[in-house]
């Protein structure tokens, strides 16, 4: 048993009729002849669920909502709720699958079972098989989603169990699952409806656990052998034995033992003991809140959006000065004063979704890079403004200044790889849609990008965590809804939020099926925006997602489209200045 966490429950209360907020994937996999269907992929999730505790837990709620939620497990877990199969009709084209996600990513997850759902689809062009997985950001960031899904992937088709897991498994399960029924279905209404289209064909490889947060290293860890195999940002592979669960050990619970007054079934919270627990927090609450709004003061100058704000400088350093810190602190740039530019996509959101997905050469990609003297996470937030700059021309709706982006960077530490839950925090950087020059464009997002790591640097890794435990836990869920729409209306602080999640440089198996593709989703808000972006780097090419609110977005195939564009642009820039470089070297002919 463990109670979430202030963040982990803010992506609880942030879910309305409008909000859904969970990450998910869209894998493309060759089916390796049929070896890829819901009795295979049932029968690995029997095998290995033990080794994914987010997969394996549920929400067990406090009265009345006086306190945050804990985690429990669930005892029977029946995957009859948890793994749906669909078919496309023919032609089975882009388009048809990403309408079909979509209405799926739009639903939300039902808060009295394990948070996640694996969806089979049949019926794609080729033959292809998609596996789409969605999980509530409550249980995962960036890492422990990637930990959560290399449960399931191999290095080879033939993914053999490693001997430390079969022993661990003989011993029996965490989390006993009831056998599925052989004919589970999707629901009727799941049919893609409207006219087929053929969007464009993914071109490059991808598979990977869920999408997260940016941070290098958090790759999935698939099996092969008798050792689960971690593969890094670089394309190395660090390897370890995998940490076997046995009767709750490494799920993260505590399973402490008492009264029936305190705790119901083993390891789950009774009324009592969450009353209780929700009585002592409430009386501590000020302090805590005292506590934080001190810590927030003394790192004002450095926390995202917060250190833009006239005189954060000078309230930092008062605060410091107050609570007596003389530590010596890196000089920072100042923030820019960065303020979120009305744009089409911006505002309150409906309960609808659109889904476009596409890859680009990785090796193109980091061609530019080096070109520049830049990172690839530097070129890919380039080509995002490229994209934006241009979907917002195409509209009259380009602002004079630059559009402002959140990117979630993963803070956990190594130690802490297996826990359930939310260590991240987010750095804020201005995107220059308003600059109509590629390559400069690019330059100013490299040097913007070289900033806002600068700033982040230094500012508290906690933050997040922090800004969303201020409020007791029962005004925090009533108000968060309101918050956020109110947010979208008057002043909201950001336009989009962008991930790049780097990924492994070799060829992933499901079932024995290779995986060609992934594609990455995320969560819209009212107050970050009705678009959000998420690319995953994975066996030469870059994958990305792109989920829009119609109503903010209807057309977000063309936003797709102009992210290989803009690639494109720069490729061909160079190739321009190679030429005229080569023109003006060459000898003079007599």
């Amino acid at each position: 048993m463990r109670q979430l966490t202030a963040l982990d429950a803010q992506f609880l209360n942030v879910e309305s009729a409008t909000t859904a907020a969970h990450v998910a994937g869209l894998a493309i996999v060759d089916p390796a002849g049929g070896r890829l269907n819901r009795q295979a992929l049932a029968d690995l999730l029997r095998r290995r669920l033990h080794l994914a505790p987010a997969l394996g837990l549920r929400l067990a709620e406090v009265p009345f909502g006086l306190d945050r939620p804990y985690w429990v497990t669930d005892a029977e877990l029946d995957l009859d709720r948890h793994l749906f199969e669909l078919t496309l009709p023919a032609p089975g084209g882009d388009r048809q699958l990403a309408e079909a996600v979509a209405r799926i990513h739009a639903r939300r997850l039902d808060r009295a079972r394990p948070l996640w759902e694996m969806h089979l689809i049949h019926g794609l062009a080729g033959g292809l098989v998609g596996v789409y997985t969605k999980v509530h950001h409550a249980a995962i960031d960036g890492v422990s989603g990637a930990e959560t899904l290399a449960a399931l992937l191999d290095l080879t088709p033939d993914g053999p169990l490693p001997t430390s897991l079969t022993t661990s498994l003989s011993r029996g399960s965490a989390s006993p699952v009831r056998e599925p029924a052989s004919a589970a279905r999707e629901p009727a209404s799941m049919t893609p409806g409207g006219p087929a289209g053929q969007g464009p064909a993914p071109t490059g490889s991808g598979a990977s656990p869920l999408p997260g947060h940016l941070a290098p290293g958090t790759a999935p860890a698939p099996h092969a052998d008798s050792r689960a195999t971690e593969a890094r940002a670089d394309g190395g592979v660090a390897c370890s034995e995998p940490k076997a669960a046995v009767d709750g050990e490494g799920l993260g619970l505590s399973g402490a033992a008492g009264g029936a007054g305190a705790y119901g079934r083993e390891g789950e919270p009774g009324v009592v003991g969450m009353l209780a627990g929700a009585v002592a927090r409430v009386a501590g609450q000020p302090v805590r809140a005292a506590g934080a709004l001190v810590r927030a003061a003394a790192d004002l100058d450095v926390i995202p959006l917060a250190g833009a704000l006239p005189g954060a400088r000078l309230v930092a350093r008062a605060a410091r000065a107050l609570a007596g810190d003389r530590r010596p602190r890196p000089e920072v740039p100042e923030g820019p004063g960065m303020i979120a530019p009305r744009t089409p996509f911006n505002g309150p959101i409906s309960a609808g979704r659109r889904l476009a997905f596409g890859s680009v050469s990785l090796k193109d990609v980091k061609t530019v890079a080096r070109a520049h003297g830049l990172s690839v996470n530097d070129v890919v937030m380039a080509l995002c403004t490229s994209a934006l700059r241009s979907w917002l021309s195409e509209r009259d709706a380009l602002p004079e200044g630059p559009l402002v982006a959140a990117v979630p960077v993963a803070v956990r530490e190594p130690e802490a790889r297996d826990a359930v839950g939310n260590q991240i925090s987010a750095l804020i950087a201005p995107l220059p849609t308003h600059e109509p020059d590629a390559r400069v464009r690019l330059r100013e997002v490299g040097t913007a990008m070289a900033a806002a790591k600068r700033r982040f640097a230094v500012a508290p890794a906690q933050w997040l965590d922090e800004l969303c435990s201020m409020l007791p836990a029962p005004v925090t869920a009533l108000a968060t809804p309101a918050i956020f729409r109110l947010a979208s209306v008057a002043f909201p602080p950001i336009n989009l939020i962008i991930s790049n999640v780097p990924g492994p440089q070799f060829p992933l198996y499901l079932c024995g099926g290779r995986v060609l593709s992934y594609y990455p989703m995320s969560v819209l808000t009212d107050m970050t925006g009705g678009v959000s972006i998420t690319c995953f780097s994975y066996d030469g090419m870059l994958d990305f997602g792109v989920v829009a609110c119609p109503e903010r977005m209807s057309d977000v195939w063309s936003l797709a489209g102009h992210l290989r564009a803009a690639l494109d642009e720069l490729l061909e820039g160079m190739a321009a200045e190679a030429d005229a470089y080569s023109d003006a070297a060459a000898p003079a002919s007599g």
